[in-house]
């Protein structure tokens, strides 16, 4: 009788399971996504970013600038694609993301030619057309809405006509900077409207009293007094009603809001 060769044990199905699922992991693993754009040259992968951005084709030509700054990195063609991947980004709806690659541009590039640029998309991406109380009015409590990205704008564009008074950009930046602060004391203004209607005079004659100083010439300061005026007459504040008339008086000789202040406010 023949001796027999040591048994082996029997395999069991799920070790064959296992087995074919960790080989397949490790291909997985081992493989990395196709690069289309590989074998393009500099020159074509800005020429193919280009392309998609006049097809408007952004989320693409956001991908192949940003495969553009990466290869161009520390050169000047670098440098705008990534400034134009940031424009896209914001045209894109991503304004957050936007504003981090301008940040992280200014940062890395504090000398470059294209820092003009920069500032005034920076100032873009924050500009805000509607700012409060042109565009839809939410339930929102007007005292809670943010006015901090049109203030942020106007910094930007500030410092943009400072720094750089020769930009091609700076004619422009003057022109929002003054849109924004007509729009901010206009919104200041509307605030302190909303709370005199709602008999809070304390604070519509603080907002009115923001409005003046931090706007003086914009076109909201004749009504801003007058509110402050009637705000200080309601809570029986006579030298503060009568100080703010005069100087209505003074500035709006002919204001129409002089109507609107009880009578014995109105003397001289």
């Amino acid at each position: 009788m023949t001796r027999n060769s040591p048994t082996r044990r029997p395999s069991r199905p799920w070790h064959a399971a296992a087995a074919a699922l960790a080989a397949s992991m490790l291909v997985a693993c081992g493989s990395t996504p196709t690069d289309e754009t590989a074998g393009m040259s500099i020159e074509k992968l800005q020429s193919e970013a280009r392309d998609e951005v006049e097809a408007g084709s952004f989320e693409r030509a956001i991908k192949l600038y940003e495969r553009l700054e990466g290869r161009a990195s520390g050169t000047m063609l670098g440098q705008q694609a990534e400034l134009e991947r940031a424009y896209l980004l914001y045209r894109t709806g991503e304004k957050a993301q936007a504003l981090a690659v301008i940040e992280r541009f200014m940062k890395l590039h504090p000398t470059s030619p294209a820092f003009d640029y920069a500032l005034y998309l920076q100032g873009i991406v924050n500009f805000n057309d509607n700012l409060g109380i042109f565009g839809r009015l939410s339930r929102q409590d007007l005292s809670e809405r943010d006015q901090q990205a049109s203030r942020d704008s106007y910094q930007s564009f500030k410092q943009l006509v400072e720094q750089f008074p020769q930009s091609k950009y700076a004619d422009d930046a003057v022109v929002r900077m003054r849109y924004i602060v007509n729009a901010l004391a206009a919104y200041e203004l509307h605030v302190a409207r909303y709370y005199f209607r709602r008999a809070a005079y304390v604070a519509a004659a603080n907002r009115a009293q923001q409005a003046i100083q931090e706007f003086q010439t914009s076109p909201s300061t004749e009504e801003a007094l007058s509110v402050m005026a009637q705000s200080y007459d309601r809570l029986g504040l006579v030298q503060l009603r009568d100080d703010a008339v005069r100087v209505l008086r003074q500035n709006f000789p002919s204001s129409r809001y002089l109507a609107q202040i009880p009578t014995d406010a109105k003397t001289p």
